[in-house]
Order: structure tokens, then sequence, then C-alpha cells
């Protein structure tokens, strides 16, 4: 499980660094101006973000369901080197599925108007401004989201499915809390995550609404990714323990900075 949170920290560090420096600089000189390569660049790297917490999310949903609903055999189907190799496929289909949006989307013309109506390089608002034919892009959007998103959504939900029936079969009330405690984190963050993508994709391409879209844009970049460690963080048994033994020395250390400051 460890193992998943760290690449899910690592993804949503990811999700910000993708956007925000550039659009805090562009917010610093008034200068909203990205250049092409930076502009397929930052595309590239957006959409290798949302592939591969996809999967990753699938795959997590699947830990909690060997957790869950195979107890015994957990430490065997979920082994370090099987979680290794999930995590690794997991980034690999992240890197290599965005490469050919990318390339379709680099090769394309923009006759027209430069202007991006978004905070940052998003397929549809530069499918929206080019004069290329984008068929072949719109067939495999298609292709991707049946094969990505409802995919990996459905293994999420089948995961789900099976954990709530073994759930029910608990005949003690505590040991039902307990058991559904372990995946509500991850529950919450999946209902996050899908509920904010769904929001801004799942819609056809002429009903675009550039500010609709940046304000779901803004909870999945920025409110999903601050979220997730918290969400994580107050449900972790381990977490709760280390904070107890530290809360007395920043108890100290916040007391002198108070005290610091008033002789100062």
């Amino acid at each position: 499980m460890y193992m998943f949170l760290r690449n899910l920290s690592f993804l949503d560090i990811s999700y910000s660094t993708t956007v925000f420096p550039k659009l805090l600089h562009m917010v610093y000189t008034q200068q909203k101006t990205i250049s092409f390569t930076g502009c397929i660049i930052q595309l590239y790297f957006f959409m290798v973000c949302a592939c591969t917490e996809f999967f990753l999310l699938g795959v997590m949903a699947y830990d909690r369901y060997v957790a869950i609903c195979h107890p015994l055999h957990y430490v065997l189907l979920m082994s370090l080197k099987q979680c290794a190799k999930l995590t690794t496929g997991v980034w690999a289909v992240g890197l290599l599925d965005p490469l050919v949006h990318t390339l379709l989307t680099a090769n394309l013309s923009f006759c027209s108007t430069h202007h991006i109506d978004h905070f940052y390089c998003d397929l549809v608002p530069l499918l929206k401004i080019t004069c290329s034919d984008i068929s072949t892009i719109h067939i495999l959007n298609y292709i991707n989201a049946s094969t990505l998103g409802v995919g990996t959504f459905s293994l999420t939900s089948v995961s789900y499915v099976y954990i709530i029936r073994t759930i029910l079969k608990i005949r003690s009330s505590q040991g039902r809390q307990k058991a559904f405690s372990t995946c509500t984190s991850h529950l919450t963050c999946v209902t996050l995550f899908y509920g904010t993508v769904f929001g801004s994709y799942l819609k056809p391409m002429g009903s675009y609404d550039p500010l609709q879209d940046s304000l779901f844009a803004l909870l999945y970049i920025a409110l999903v990714p601050m979220l997730n460690p918290i969400i994580y963080t107050l449900k972790n048994k381990e977490f709760k323990d280390n904070f107890k033994k530290i809360r007395p020395s920043l108890c100290f250390i916040s007391q002198h900075l108070r005290i610091t400051q008033c002789g100062h």
C-alpha cells in the first residue's frame, strides 16, 4: 500500500509542477505566452499524469480488494515484487499512451488564431483553434476513453462491489467498520478524481465551456492533489501514532517561537 501511496504522492506533485510554475510566471510577468514546443511538452506531461492516475487508482482498488476479500493470500498476491511490477506497468502505460495524441497534435495547423482559451495547454482547447482535420484524433479519443477511462473505472467499480459484499458478510459491526475503514481513503480519492475529470471531459466537444472547464481543471490539478495527502494521513494509524509522539516537540517549538517573537 505504501509503495502505491508514494507513487500517488509523486503523481500529485507532478500534476502541479506541470502547470503551475508556468502559470505563476505568466501572472508575475503579465506575459501570457508560451512557445509551441513548451505547449506540446506541457500537454504531453499533463496527459501522462492523467493516464497514470487512472491506472494507479485502478491498481490501488485491486490492492484493497485483495486485502479485504483474500486477506490470507495478500502477502503472496501483493508481494513487494508484484507491487513493483504493477507500478512499473502503470508508469509504462502512462508514459506511452499519450505519445500518439501528442504527436498528432504537434502536427496540427493553427491558421486563424494562436489564442488558447485556457490557463494551460490542454487537448480540447488546442483542438478548438486548429484548422486541420481532427477526425483521427476524435476516433483516437473515443478509443482511449473507452479503454482507459471506462476500463479503469470498471476495474475500480467491480473491486468495490466485491469489497462491499465481503464486508456485509462480516458478522460484527466493529469488524465491518474496521474493514471498510481500510478503503475509505482510496474511495474518497477515486470519487474526487473521477468526479472532476468526468465533469470536465465526459461531454460533447461542441458544448465546451472555457470557464467551466477552467474551474474543473483547477479542482483536479490543485484541489485533488492537495486533499489526497490529507485524506490518507487522517485515516492512517501510523501517522496518528507518530504525530502524538512529536506533538509535545511541536508545541515546545511553537511556544519558543512566540516567546522569541515577543522579546524581539
